[in-house]
C-alpha cells in the first residue's frame, strides 16, 4: 500500500477522530501555535463521552474549553507551563501544574507521563508522504513518537519547516483535514523602558555572538539595537519577527557560528504570518526537538553564546523568580534554565536576565531583599550571571552576596533605592557607601 492509500484510509472528520479518545487517557496537545485547535475543540464538545481524561501541554493558545466550569468530570488539566487561559484554573486547584525543564519534557513522555493520545497539527504530506511539524517540533514530535494513538490535523496553511521536523503518514493513526490560519501573536508594544533595557542588553553582545532570545517586548527591543552588529547567529528555542528584520539586513548571517554554521536552530516558532512565511521551506532555518535544541550540553557547543531571558523578581542574593507571583503560577520555567546553563558552559558565553525595574505601574520594585513568600526560584543564585534593567547592568557571577546586593541596588528604580539601602545595611551590618 502506498502512502496516498494509507492517507485516504485514515482520513476522517474531527468529530469521528475524537471518539478514538477513551476515558482515562492521557492526551498531549501540540505546543503553542502548533495546537490543532479544531480537533481540541471537537474533543471539548464531546466531553460527555469522557471521564477522567488528562490533558497535558505547555503554552496553551486555543480556547482551552476543557478547563471551563462543568468540565471537571470529563477532563483534568495538567500544565507544564501556565498560560493566560489556564493560570486561573491552576491557582484555584482546578488544574495541576508539573514543573519541568523544557528540554526534559520529551523524557517525561517516555517515563512519568506516558502518552495515550497525541493531538498534533502538521503540513500536508510531500511527494514522499512526509508531513512537517511546522511551527512546533519541540515536545510535539516526542509526544507523537511516544503515543499509542496519533491524531493529526493536516493544515494546508502550516509552513513546511526543515530539519528534524517530519512525520510519515504511516505513523499517523487518524487524519483530519482542516485549513485554518496559524495562530498569530500581536506585536508587543515597546516603550521607553523596554528600549533602555534593550540598549543595555545589546551593550553585552559582540559581533559574531550566537543568541537565544525569548518572546515579548524586551527581546524585541534588544533586536532594535543590534543593527550595527555583524555576523550574529541564532540558537534559540524560538524566534520572532525581529529576527527576520536582522536576517534581511544582513546582521544575522550565522556565518561565524562554530556549531551548525549558517543555520538558525530553533525548536518552535511563535509570531505572525511574516515569520511563518519566512520559515516556510527555508533551508536557513532548522527545527529540531527540544531535547536537542535546549539541552545545555548542545547549547554549550556554540562559542560566544548569549542567552537573554526576562524575569519577575531578583533578590539580593541573585535568586531569580520568572514564573510566579508569590504562590500564583503565571508561566513556567520553560527554557530559561536550559539556556542559562548552556550559555554559562559555552566558551566566552553570557546569560542575561532582563526586566523593568518596577511592576504594578511603578508601585513595586522588582529588585527585592527577599523574594515574595511562596515565589519560585527559577534560576538559582549560583546560575545567575548578568541582570539588566533600564538603569544599567549588574554582573553577579563570582560576586559575594554583599557585592551582589550593592550591584543590584545600583540598577534599581530611584524611588526604591533608599528602602533597599536600608535593608542592605541591616542585613550586611555595614554602610552602603563603604
Amino acid at each position: 500500500m502506498n502512502w496516498k492509500e494509507i492517507y485516504n484510509e485514515r482520513l476522517m472528520s474531527a468529530e469521528d477522530a475524537v471518539k478514538k479518545i477513551k476515558s482515562g487517557d492521557r492526551v498531549v496537545i501540540a505546543h503553542a501555535v502548533g495546537e490543532p485547535c479544531h480537533i481540541v475543540e471537537k474533543m471539548a464538545e464531546n466531553n460527555r463521552q469522557y471521564e477522567g481524561v488528562e490533558i497535558v501541554h505547555m503554552v496553551p493558545m486555543g480556547k482551552c474549553s476543557y478547563v471551563n466550569p462543568g468540565m471537571e468530570k470529563s477532563f483534568r488539566h495538567n500544565a507544564i507551563f501556565a498560560g493566560a487561559k489556564t493560570r486561573e484554573a491552576i491557582s484555584h486547584g482546578l488544574s495541576d501544574f508539573t514543573p519541568s525543564f523544557f528540554y526534559e519534557v520529551p523524557k517525561l513522555f517516555k517515563t512519568e507521563l506516558p502518552v495515550d493520545v497525541a493531538l498534533i497539527q502538521v503540513s500536508p504530506p510531500d511527494e514522499h508522504g512526509y508531513c512537517s511539524y511546522g511551527v512546533s517540533v519541540d515536545y510535539t514530535k516526542a509526544a507523537a513518537e511516544a503515543a499509542l494513538v496519533v491524531i493529526a490535523q493536516v493544515n494546508e496553511q502550516m509552513p513546511r519547516t526543515l530539519g528534524d521536523s517530519f512525520i510519515h503518514v504511516s505513523d499517523i493513526d487518524y487524519i483530519v483535514e482542516y485549513s485554518a490560519p496559524i495562530i498569530e501573536l500581536k506585536q508587543p508594544k515597546i516603550g521607553d523602558v523596554e528600549r533602555a533595557i534593550g540598549k543595555n542588553c545589546a551593550s553585552l553582545i559582540n559581533d559574531g555572538d550566537t543568541l537565544q532570545l525569548g518572546i515579548g517586548a524586551i527581546p524585541d527591543a534588544v533586536l532594535l539595537f543590534l543593527k550595527n552588529k555583524k555576523d550574529l547567529g541564532i540558537h534559540s528555542e524560538m524566534i520572532s519577527e525581529g529576527v527576520v528584520d536582522l536576517v534581511e539586513a544582513g546582521v544575522i548571517t550565522n556565518g561565524r557560528k562554530n556549531f551548525h554554521r549558517g543555520k538558525i536552530i530553533v525548536t518552535f516558532l511563535m509570531g505572525g504570518k511574516r515569520l511563518y512565511d519566512f520559515a516556510n521551506d527555508n533551508p536557513m532555518i532548522e527545527m529540531h526537538p527540544v531535547d536537542y535544541v535546549n539541552n545545555p550540553v548542545v547549547i554549550m557547543k556554540n562559542d560566544n553564546m548569549v542567552s537573554i531571558n526576562s524575569c519577575v523578581q531578583v533578590d539580593f542574593m541573585g535568586q531569580v523568580c520568572s514564573e510566579s507571583i508569590g504562590l500564583k503560577q503565571i508561566s513556567g520555567v520553560g527554557g530559561q534554565v536550559d539556556f542559562v546553563r548552556g550559555a554559562t558552559m559555552s566558551k566566552n558565553g553570557k546569560s542575561i536576565m532582563a526586566m523593568p525595574s518596577t511592576a504594578a505601574k511603578g508601585k513595586v520594585s522588582r529588585i527585592v531583599p527577599f523574594l515574595d513568600e511562596g515565589a519560585t526560584v527559577t534560576t538559582s543564585r549560583t546560575d545567575v550571571d548578568y541582570v539588566v534593567t533600564e538603569y544599567g547592568v549588574a554582573h553577579l557571577k563570582g560576586r559575594t552576596l554583599r557585592n551582589r546586593a550593592k550591584e543590584l541596588i545600583k540598577i534599581a528604580h530611584p524611588d526604591f533605592k533608599e528602602s533597599l539601602i536600608k535593608e542592605y545595611e541591616n542585613r550586611f551590618f555595614t554602610s552602603y557607601s563603604k
